[in-house]
């Protein structure tokens, strides 16, 4: 599951970028005033194209390889320190706002964006859900599903009630030395274990300070980040550890606190810049960070990414 996790976004990325590549710059990368059917219709159309063509080739490529069975659930609620669920949370949310961002771009209605455009996280990682769940190996989780729904939730809650994103999640990574113990499980290269080597994952929830005081003179740009992460990981579980290492490292939880930039509030008249800070604001910006640990001393980074 943890490579299908951050699927759905690298395709969203690679449809918008591939506009950018494939179209002259200028006023297209501008949302339309009005409905423009035929964006509209162009956005939808790829969109599904694009989840489709996903899940067939996970089912052919990826799920044929294992023994099928009856659909079942599984609780993985204890396992990676729950990681895994906070990426559900987080993949949920940024598919959704770009699905609902390219509908914008179209000039589709504030309704049609939350309905079609966010839900398109949800239901992409429901349907791959399905799949886990007819899958011997794997099973249908309801904590990933309680946590693609809270990726989702998060995005429309915020549009309906402030009509804009203060609370942002973001990511970054580091490598760690656990991926060469382990590299069939966390990742053997780079790109791999930025996907599967939750080691080296954080996890931030990014807010923009200015949107709760907006009669301060705090910088609109400039964001307060709370980051989650855990380290000492080489298995799901602390079972079977043995199987891959004969050291027994110790699993903990990291809690973050840095500064971070939302990179939509930069003043910009180019529609161009616009789309490629959007696409960036996913990632944390490296920056001054305390880190506390679930046991041990507090640490002090100068830049930590």
């Amino acid at each position: 599951m943890k490579f299908k996790i951050g699927l759905l976004y690298l395709i969203l990325f690679g449809f918008q970028i591939g506009y950018s590549q494939n179209r002259q710059f200028g006023d297209f990368f501008k949302p339309s005033d009005s409905l423009n059917v035929r964006r509209q219709n162009t956005v939808l159309l790829s969109e599904t194209v694009l989840a489709a063509g996903t899940l067939i080739g996970l089912n052919q490529l990826w799920y044929s390889d294992y023994p099928r069975s009856n659909f079942h659930f599984i609780n993985d609620n204890s396992e990676w320190l729950q990681m895994d669920k906070v990426g559900h949370a987080f993949s949920s949310y940024h598919s959704g706002r770009l699905g609902s961002e390219m509908l914008q771009w179209s000039g589709a209605s504030k309704q049609k964006q939350l309905l079609y455009g966010a839900g398109l996280g949800f239901a992409f990682l429901t349907a791959v859900e399905v799949l886990d769940g007819y899958s011997s190996q794997w099973g249908a989780s309801t904590g990933d599903i309680i946590a693609n729904a809270s990726g989702t939730a998060l995005f429309i809650s915020q549009e309906l009630l402030w009509n804009e994103q203060r609370l942002i999640p973001k990511f970054s990574f580091h490598s760690t030395p656990f991926a060469n113990v382990r590299p069939e499980a966390l990742g053997s290269s780079f790109s791999e274990q930025i996907l599967k080597d939750y080691n080296g994952q954080t996890y931030w929830l990014s807010v923009n300070m200015h949107s709760f005081f907006k009669e301060s003179k705090i910088p609109k740009w400039l964001n307060l980040a709370l980051g989650y992460g855990a380290d000492g990981m080489i298995t799901g579980n602390t079972q079977n550890i043995a199987t891959f290492s004969t050291s027994n490292p110790e699993r903990f939880r990291q809690f973050y606190l840095s500064l971070d930039v939302d990179l939509k509030k930069i003043q910009t008249n180019s529609a161009f810049l616009k789309t490629i800070f959007s696409l960036v604001n996913t990632l944390k910006i490296p920056a001054p960070t305390i880190e506390l640990r679930s046991h041990g001393a507090p640490k002090y980074h100068f830049v930590y990414f």
